[in-house]
């Protein structure tokens, strides 16, 4: 048999589905599992989106449409996309997708070149590093770094990354893992080096609506961004609906029209029935996305709250994202542990809590001397939370 194409020794994954397993298998054997691991939304979608993709389905859209999308949802996400950041769209600025993911690839596909390079959060989610490198690209990191508030981009590391190969720069405020947001002058900041080196931009505005009580930002907005800047927009997160795979890029008008030439190729179209259903989801009874909030956001107050009780372990509140990424150098420390595995592992074996840790979020920076772990706190109830936390400080504190 012939080998494999060499380009799949460049494709990467997220690692932490290896943590799921790791927790199944111990929940297999009879534990208590607490499931911090993974960002899924265990709630309920919204009843009027349920109703209305059954109808829909019934009423026999259930052919193949457009690749770009029906014309209809594009239009109420150009209308949608553009009130909630400043700035207005077109119909044809829309590629509606199958979930968030395919932007990333459409977008790296559409702008960059083999041995080209392209700027990426580290920690970040790991698709991008994954993408830029399987499709022969240079994925360049640019990393944080901590504050009493939260983390900052390292803008000078950022600055000095850029080479005459740089094609463009992947954004996430709001970010997943470590639940980061920019200050309107750090977002300044990076549209101004953006402008100045001709980038282009991918803005993974994943979680640009999961945001407890202060209304978003985006870097669109500044003048000169629109036009050089594809938005990933997902209903994956601010609807609980992670599941059924909808979203769409947003954008200048020729990038939107490569990507939807990319469509025809990959899927030849989105689910039917559920774009049209994505209209009731943006236009109509906005009241099961903002319950979906509230509970999130008690959880996330219940969350923090359990790990700033306890002893090594301190985190500002983040105001987006479903993510905290406490800093666990003193754990280490008590533990004697210089493997961020072994404590992971010790964690869920003697506490059941399990979690994420900084390496599943793109390759460490040689340079990292604290060790990081990512908590997820959409999936798991309010009072499993408090009992996981109470059962992990017991675990952490011993020596």
């Amino acid at each position: 048999m012939k080998p494999f194409a060499n380009r799949l020794l460049n494709l990467g994954t997220e690692t932490a589905f290896a943590v799921s397993a790791q927790a199944r298998a111990w929940a297999d054997k009879g534990n208590k599992v607490y499931p911090f691991h993974l960002g899924d939304i265990k709630l309920p979608t919204p009843p009027n989106i349920i109703e209305a993709a059954n109808k829909f389905c019934r009423d026999g859209k259930n052919v193949y449409c457009p690749a770009e999308g029906i014309p209809e949802l594009r239009n109420a996400l150009a209308d949608d996309v553009g009130k909630k950041r400043g700035v207005s769209y077109s119909t044809d600025q829309v590629s509606v997708q199958p979930g968030g993911k395919p932007t990333i690839g459409k977008f790296i596909q559409t702008v960059m070149n083999p041995g080209d390079e392209v700027l990426y959060p580290n920690p970040g989610y790991p698709i991008y590093e994954s993408q830029i490198e399987y499709q022969g690209g240079k994925a360049v990191p640019y990393h944080y770094f901590e504050t009493d508030s939260g983390f900052d981009i390292d803008l000078e590391e950022l600055k000095n990354s850029i080479t005459d190969k740089t094609v463009a720069l992947i954004y996430n405020n709001y970010q997943n893992p470590i639940g980061a947001e920019s200050s309107q002058s750090e977002m300044e900041a990076i549209a101004d080096i953006v402008i100045e080196h001709d980038l282009w931009m991918l803005s993974d505005d994943a979680y640009y609506e999961v945001r407890y009580g202060i209304k978003p930002k985006s870097i669109v907005a500044i003048p000169g961004m629109r036009e050089r800047t594809v938005i990933l927009y997902t209903f994956s997160k601010r609807f609980a609906m992670t599941g059924w795979r909808l979203g769409a890029s947003v954008g200048p008008k020729e990038l939107i029209e490569n990507i939807s030439r990319l469509n025809v190729n990959d899927e030849s179209c989105t689910n039917h029935f559920l774009q049209w259903a994505m209209i009731e989801a943006l236009t109509g009874d906005q009241s099961g996305p903002q319950k979906l909030l509230d509970l999130l956001q008690r959880r996330r107050d219940a969350a923090v709250e359990g790990l700033n009780a306890i002893d090594g372990t301190q985190i500002a509140t983040p105001n987006s994202t479903f993510y905290l990424f406490p800093n666990v150098t003193s754990i280490m420390k008590r533990k004697g542990f210089t493997n961020l595995k072994d404590l992971q592992v010790q964690a869920l074996e003697q506490s059941g809590v399990s979690f994420c840790m900084r390496e599943h979020f793109g390759r460490p920076n040689p340079n990292e001397k604290d060790y990081f772990i990512r908590f997820a706190y959409s999936g798991i109830s309010e009072e499993e939370i408090r009992e996981g936390m109470a059962k992990l400080k017991t675990y952490f504190e011993s020596s």
